[in-house]
């Protein structure tokens, strides 16, 4: 087998476009590539590497023999060495053997490799991610609309616990075993996207895919890239979105990856006071690189180009903003204004961003921030870093701390429910549910809530029921949705065994049900985003626990009214002042006997009276229901004849 070194993938123009780092489709470039040369198939590689003064391709066709394949550097000072491999076939397991100018010498994983090998072992392997897609019908009825002009429910899930195959000692299902069953799940359920954790290669399990070495491939732990791509497209197939979580703010130290790569800081800051994040011990990023930003936005858009993803999910957006992020003063570096800004990431979240939005225009983006960064979602034009969403963390922080606390004194604490309201427009938000809530002693979501077990179960239907009627997005952590008891546990599968029981069965009948509300009502998702959208009728009654509101849609008759309960309490006889004179309809009632409530309902029709309330001159009595919220819809104007 002889080395061809004069064969390339690279035109000048691309090399251009590599050192300015605005070559967005590296991954056609680098890595390893089944091609045919001069009438010899074989693989062309690959390696960004500008430090070597050595490289040469090791792997099981040559025995793991460092000298026989060298690659040649090209003379254009880019960096890149390179080389055609006539006879190495698809499914090669292969390194590059790299010596440093330095003298230091080291076997690495290929960067932009498609298929890594199962972990722990650390080989990358040549393969064709060629697939014959099904999904046409979902692109095109993606095409040309705003995706957050439709209802937006996310199901969160980590592939690896999601389920687990007990007649087999409990192995992870595969990619295809997944597509048979999550798919139909989802669609039951009527969530409109699923979202993965990481699924792009790491090594170390327990990260939950957060500490990425394999950013081109999907994790071998489940399968090939094209059992990947299937589940994808029966996702697609049944109307389902797909989300990833992606993480360009750092990368794992392991020898075989991204670290130290050719005996230099390569992808990484060599200060570890920028270089090294402190709480994860892992590297971060070096934006200051034309090359590894062009690394990253190419790993961003070739997710969405090969594997038709929806969305992508931007993991500690925080960490990266801040250089003084989890450090402590004489730890971190100002930038060159002297504040703590890192202006580095700010640029390199808006070139993404304007990348995504340029080549992708129906995907969209969400930030995962957790602090007051203001125009997180605002227009790169406008100074913003132009994320379509971001994570409404203090949301869930206000709105878990209140559901744990006893009912009896929440009358003291009502403001920390109703805060969020204050700023739920400053931003584009989705109210997470995720799986940082429920793991590491936090509790499950209905261990968070207190009470007795009815109670517990009528506080996280509560809490639900709340969530679809306050502005935003939807996301609920697998698991959540049928009040699994323990928290979630990477090492092992959900305890679906407990939604068997009627109380467990009832909080997933309520979710479905409010899935189906939400893609129902355009009060509920049309106006998401606009302060118009949404109106308080009362949250001045502290004293019995009650807040009350309009979710307004593009037409009056599409408005909902929400009334909370938020204490073990029956109401009868509770007024409300309404918008509109004549009848109103109980579309929605958290305590329904069918899900496990106690069945404290209202009539089918509620007349409206001229007795004003609220700053309305028409008011509606009701039943409120103990830890329960009603939905009433207006119905018509006349009485019945």
């Amino acid at each position: 087998m002889t080395t061809d070194l004069n064969f390339s993938l690279f035109t000048d123009f691309d090399i251009q476009l590599f050192k300015a780092g605005k070559h967005y489709y590296l991954y056609n470039k680098l890595g390893s590539h089944v091609a045919e040369h001069q009438g010899q198939k074989g693989v062309y590689f690959a390696v960004w590497a500008p430090n070597a003064r050595f490289v040469s391709v090791v792997g099981n066709f040559n025995l793991w023999d460092r000298q026989s394949h060298p690659l040649k550097v090209r003379w254009d000072g880019s960096g890149i060495w390179e080389a055609f491999l006539p006879g190495v076939q698809e499914a090669e397991y292969y390194k590059y053997f790299i010596e440093s100018n330095n003298g230091y010498s080291v076997e690495k994983g290929d960067p932009y490799a498609f298929h890594w090998e199962n972990p722990p072992h650390t080989a990358t392997i040549t393969w064709d991610i060629d697939y014959a897609w099904n999904d046409q019908k979902w692109l095109a009825s993606r095409a040309g609309k705003n995706p957050l002009s439709k209802p937006i429910s996310v199901y969160e899930v980590h592939i690896g616990s999601w389920r687990r195959v007990h007649e087999e000692e409990g192995r992870f299902m595969t990619y295809k075993e997944l597509a048979n069953e999550l798919p139909a799940y989802c669609s039951y359920m009527g969530f409109t996207h699923v979202e993965f954790m990481p699924v792009m290669e790491h090594p170390f399990y327990g990260s939950w895919g957060y500490q990425l070495t394999g950013y081109f491939a999907p994790s071998s732990r489940y399968g090939t890239p094209q059992e990947f791509m299937f589940l994808i497209d029966k996702l697609h197939e049944s109307g389902i979105g797909v989300i990833l979580d992606w993480v360009p703010s750092h990368f794992p130290t392991d020898e075989h990856g991204l670290g130290y790569f050719d005996g230099t800081h390569l992808y990484e800051y060599d200060d570890p006071r920028k270089g090294f994040h402190p709480d994860w011990k892992s590297n971060i990023f070096n934006l200051t690189r034309n090359e590894v930003r062009a690394f990253l936005i190419s790993n961003a858009l070739y997710w969405l180009d090969k594997y038709h993803i929806d969305a992508l999910r931007v993991d500690a957006v925080a960490s990266m903003l801040y250089l003084d992020y989890s450090r402590k003063e004489g730890e971190w570096i100002p930038n060159q204004y002297g504040g703590r800004e890192n202006l580095e990431a700010i640029s390199f979240l808006q070139e993404f961003n304007q990348a995504v939005h340029t080549y992708y225009p129906d995907v969209f983006t969400v930030a995962e921030e957790s602090t007051a960064w203001p125009g997180v979602t605002s227009s790169v034009e406008s100074g913003g870093l132009g994320f379509d969403m971001k994570w409404m963390m203090g949301w869930m922080h206000d709105t878990l701390d209140y559901f744990a606390k006893e009912p009896i004194y929440r009358k003291y604490h009502q403001g920390q429910l109703t805060f969020s309201l204050v700023y739920a427009y400053s931003e584009k938000f989705t109210l997470p549910l995720s799986h940082d809530e429920v793991v590491y002693g936090k509790a499950s979501l209905l261990d968070k809530m207190p009470g007795d077990r009815w109670q517990k179960f009528a506080n996280l239907r509560l809490l639900f029921s709340y969530m679809y009627g306050h502005p935003g997005a939807k996301l609920i952590f697998m698991g959540g949705e049928f009040a699994q008891q323990h928290e979630w546990q990477h090492d092992y599968s959900l305890d679906w065994h407990e939604n068997n029981d009627p109380l467990n069965n009832g909080v997933q009948k309520l979710l479905r049900d409010l899935n189906s509300l939400y893609k129902e009502e355009p009060g509920l998702y049309e106006r998401n985003f606009d302060p118009g959208g949404f109106e308080w009728i009362d949250i001045s009654d502290a004293s019995n626990s009650v807040i009350s509101w309009i979710r307004k849609g593009n037409n009056r008759k599409d408005d909902l009214i929400f009334i909370a309960s938020l204490v073990p309490v029956v109401y009868e006889n509770y007024r409300i002042g309404v918008p509109e004179i004549g009848f109103y309809k109980e579309i929605f009632n958290s305590d329904n006997l069918k899900y496990g409530g106690s069945d404290v309902l209202n009539d089918p029709e509620i007349e409206a009276f001229p007795i004003p309330m609220h700053g309305r001159t028409h008011s509606v009595p009701l039943i409120l229901p103990p830890l329960g919220l009603i939905v009433l819809k207006y119905v018509r104007s006349n009485p019945i004849i």
